[in-house]
Protein backbone atom coordinates (compact mmCIF):
# COMPACT_ATOMS: atom_id res chain seq x y z
CA UNK A 1 0.00 0.00 0.00
CA UNK A 2 2.48 2.25 0.77
CA UNK A 3 4.70 1.66 -2.59
CA UNK A 4 1.56 2.26 -4.30
CA UNK A 5 0.87 5.74 -2.36
CA UNK A 6 4.47 6.41 -3.29
CA UNK A 7 4.15 5.36 -7.03
CA UNK A 8 0.75 7.90 -6.82
CA UNK A 9 3.04 11.29 -5.49
CA UNK A 10 5.57 10.27 -7.88
CA UNK A 11 3.05 10.18 -10.65
CA UNK A 12 1.41 13.50 -9.35
CA UNK A 13 4.87 15.20 -9.43
CA UNK A 14 5.41 13.79 -12.72
CA UNK A 15 1.81 15.47 -14.04
CA UNK A 16 2.44 18.71 -12.26
CA UNK A 17 6.18 18.89 -13.83
CA UNK A 18 4.74 18.31 -17.10
CA UNK A 19 1.87 20.81 -16.86
CA UNK A 20 4.26 23.21 -15.38
CA UNK A 21 6.53 23.06 -18.59
CA UNK A 22 3.97 23.11 -21.19
CA UNK A 23 2.35 26.23 -19.82
CA UNK A 24 5.75 28.18 -19.69
CA UNK A 25 6.15 27.20 -23.23
CA UNK A 26 2.67 28.76 -23.89
CA UNK A 27 3.23 31.42 -22.24
CA UNK A 28 7.00 32.62 -23.80
CA UNK A 29 5.34 31.77 -27.41
CA UNK A 30 2.75 34.49 -26.52
CA UNK A 31 5.00 36.68 -25.11
CA UNK A 32 7.20 36.62 -28.20
CA UNK A 33 4.32 36.73 -30.15
CA UNK A 34 3.13 40.00 -28.38
CA UNK A 35 6.29 41.26 -29.01
CA UNK A 36 5.95 41.00 -33.02
CA UNK A 37 2.22 42.29 -32.86
CA UNK A 38 4.57 45.24 -31.03
CA UNK A 39 6.65 45.70 -33.95
CA UNK A 40 4.07 45.41 -36.69
CA UNK A 41 2.35 48.54 -35.15
CA UNK A 42 5.31 50.44 -35.38
CA UNK A 43 6.09 48.86 -39.63
CA UNK A 44 2.34 49.91 -39.67
CA UNK A 45 3.12 53.01 -38.84
CA UNK A 46 6.11 53.52 -41.04
CA UNK A 47 4.22 52.49 -44.12
CA UNK A 48 1.87 54.96 -43.58
CA UNK A 49 4.42 57.72 -43.35
CA UNK A 50 6.32 56.97 -46.61
CA UNK A 51 3.83 57.90 -48.88
CA UNK A 52 3.58 61.08 -47.44
CA UNK A 53 7.36 61.55 -47.82
CA UNK A 54 7.39 60.17 -51.16
CA UNK A 55 4.35 62.98 -52.33
CA UNK A 56 6.43 65.63 -50.38
CA UNK A 57 9.32 64.62 -52.24
CA UNK A 58 8.17 64.49 -55.53
CA UNK A 59 6.84 67.63 -56.20
CA UNK A 60 11.22 68.66 -55.51
CA UNK A 61 12.68 65.49 -57.32
CA UNK A 62 10.69 65.63 -60.54
CA UNK A 63 13.88 64.05 -62.19
CA UNK A 64 14.11 61.10 -59.66
CA UNK A 65 11.00 59.39 -60.50
CA UNK A 66 12.79 56.18 -60.58
CA UNK A 67 13.91 56.38 -56.91
CA UNK A 68 10.71 57.21 -55.84
CA UNK A 69 8.70 54.67 -57.56
CA UNK A 70 11.76 52.35 -56.05
CA UNK A 71 10.75 53.40 -52.49
CA UNK A 72 6.79 52.78 -53.33
CA UNK A 73 7.62 49.40 -54.57
CA UNK A 74 9.72 48.19 -51.66
CA UNK A 75 7.23 49.97 -49.47
CA UNK A 76 4.74 47.67 -50.55
CA UNK A 77 6.47 44.80 -51.09
CA UNK A 78 7.15 45.12 -47.20
CA UNK A 79 3.68 45.52 -46.08
CA UNK A 80 2.80 42.33 -48.35
CA UNK A 81 5.31 40.71 -46.18
CA UNK A 82 4.50 42.28 -42.45
CA UNK A 83 0.85 40.84 -43.26
CA UNK A 84 2.13 37.70 -44.01
CA UNK A 85 4.48 37.60 -40.92
CA UNK A 86 1.86 39.14 -38.51
CA UNK A 87 -0.52 36.11 -39.50
CA UNK A 88 2.05 33.87 -38.35
CA UNK A 89 4.91 35.34 -36.10
CA UNK A 90 6.20 31.38 -35.55
CA UNK A 91 6.00 31.03 -38.98
CA UNK A 92 10.39 31.27 -39.60
CA UNK A 93 10.08 31.53 -43.52
CA UNK A 94 7.95 34.36 -43.16
CA UNK A 95 9.74 36.38 -40.63
CA UNK A 96 13.29 36.02 -42.97
CA UNK A 97 10.71 37.68 -45.55
CA UNK A 98 9.67 40.04 -43.56
CA UNK A 99 13.41 41.29 -42.87
CA UNK A 100 14.69 41.04 -46.39
CA UNK A 101 11.29 43.03 -47.32
CA UNK A 102 12.69 45.60 -44.71
CA UNK A 103 15.62 45.80 -45.61
CA UNK A 104 15.15 46.27 -49.46
CA UNK A 105 12.83 49.35 -48.47
CA UNK A 106 15.63 50.37 -45.66
CA UNK A 107 17.99 50.26 -48.70
CA UNK A 108 15.47 52.61 -51.20
CA UNK A 109 14.84 54.80 -48.37
CA UNK A 110 18.44 55.43 -48.22
CA UNK A 111 18.85 56.15 -51.72
CA UNK A 112 15.96 58.61 -52.01
CA UNK A 113 17.53 60.38 -48.85
CA UNK A 114 21.19 60.79 -50.43
CA UNK A 115 19.41 62.06 -53.50
CA UNK A 116 17.30 64.59 -51.52
CA UNK A 117 20.54 65.91 -50.47
CA UNK A 118 20.94 67.66 -53.75
CA UNK A 119 17.60 69.70 -53.23
CA UNK A 120 17.69 72.35 -51.03
CA UNK A 121 13.84 73.24 -51.15
CA UNK A 122 12.96 69.70 -50.24
CA UNK A 123 15.66 70.15 -47.11
CA UNK A 124 13.89 73.35 -46.14
CA UNK A 125 10.40 71.80 -46.48
CA UNK A 126 8.58 71.91 -43.61
CA UNK A 127 6.21 69.17 -44.05
CA UNK A 128 9.36 66.98 -45.38
CA UNK A 129 11.33 68.05 -42.19
CA UNK A 130 8.22 66.90 -40.04
CA UNK A 131 7.77 63.47 -41.61
CA UNK A 132 11.64 62.84 -41.28
CA UNK A 133 11.56 63.18 -37.72
CA UNK A 134 8.22 61.20 -37.46
CA UNK A 135 10.02 58.64 -39.68
CA UNK A 136 13.38 58.60 -37.55
CA UNK A 137 10.94 58.38 -34.34
CA UNK A 138 8.87 55.22 -35.85
CA UNK A 139 12.90 53.34 -37.00
CA UNK A 140 13.99 53.83 -33.08
CA UNK A 141 10.27 52.46 -31.82
CA UNK A 142 11.11 49.26 -34.34
CA UNK A 143 14.26 49.06 -33.24
CA UNK A 144 13.37 49.23 -29.42
CA UNK A 145 10.18 46.18 -30.17
CA UNK A 146 12.80 43.89 -32.52
CA UNK A 147 14.95 43.82 -29.94
CA UNK A 148 12.25 42.84 -27.12
CA UNK A 149 11.07 40.65 -30.21
CA UNK A 150 14.37 38.82 -30.69
CA UNK A 151 14.60 38.66 -26.87
CA UNK A 152 11.39 36.89 -26.13
CA UNK A 153 12.20 34.14 -29.05
CA UNK A 154 15.36 33.61 -27.17
CA UNK A 155 13.91 32.77 -24.30
CA UNK A 156 11.29 30.79 -26.03
CA UNK A 157 13.60 28.49 -28.01
CA UNK A 158 15.98 28.60 -25.03
CA UNK A 159 13.27 27.13 -23.18
CA UNK A 160 12.06 24.07 -25.72
CA UNK A 161 15.44 23.56 -26.61
CA UNK A 162 16.31 22.69 -22.98
CA UNK A 163 15.83 19.90 -20.51
CA UNK A 164 13.65 18.78 -19.20
CA UNK A 165 11.42 21.55 -21.73
CA UNK A 166 12.49 19.64 -24.87
CA UNK A 167 10.69 16.68 -24.08
CA UNK A 168 7.52 18.75 -23.60
CA UNK A 169 8.01 21.09 -26.39
CA UNK A 170 9.16 17.17 -28.45
CA UNK A 171 5.94 15.94 -27.60
CA UNK A 172 3.19 18.93 -28.43
CA UNK A 173 5.28 20.34 -31.53
CA UNK A 174 6.23 23.62 -30.34
CA UNK A 175 8.39 24.81 -33.09
CA UNK A 176 11.25 27.17 -32.97
CA UNK A 177 11.00 30.86 -33.79
CA UNK A 178 13.02 33.00 -36.54
CA UNK A 179 14.82 36.01 -34.97
CA UNK A 180 13.97 39.34 -37.25
CA UNK A 181 17.88 39.84 -37.90
CA UNK A 182 19.28 42.35 -39.92
CA UNK A 183 19.80 40.59 -43.97
CA UNK A 184 22.93 40.19 -45.55
CA UNK A 185 23.34 42.90 -47.73
CA UNK A 186 26.21 45.67 -47.08
CA UNK A 187 24.03 47.81 -48.57
CA UNK A 188 20.73 47.06 -46.73
CA UNK A 189 23.02 47.49 -43.71
CA UNK A 190 23.81 50.75 -43.94
CA UNK A 191 21.74 52.77 -41.63
CA UNK A 192 19.19 54.85 -43.65
CA UNK A 193 19.66 59.15 -43.10
CA UNK A 194 17.39 61.34 -42.58
CA UNK A 195 18.96 64.48 -41.70
CA UNK A 196 17.72 67.67 -43.49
Amino acid sequence: MTSAIVAAVIALLILFWAVGAYNRLVSLRNQFKNAFAQIDVQLKRRYDLIPNLVETARGYMKHERDTLEAVINARNQAVSASTRAAAAPGDADAVRQLAAADGMLSASLGKMFALSESYPDLKANQNMMQLTEELTSTENRIAFARQAYNDGVMEYNNSREQFPGSIIAGMFAFTPAQLLEATESPEERKPVKVSF
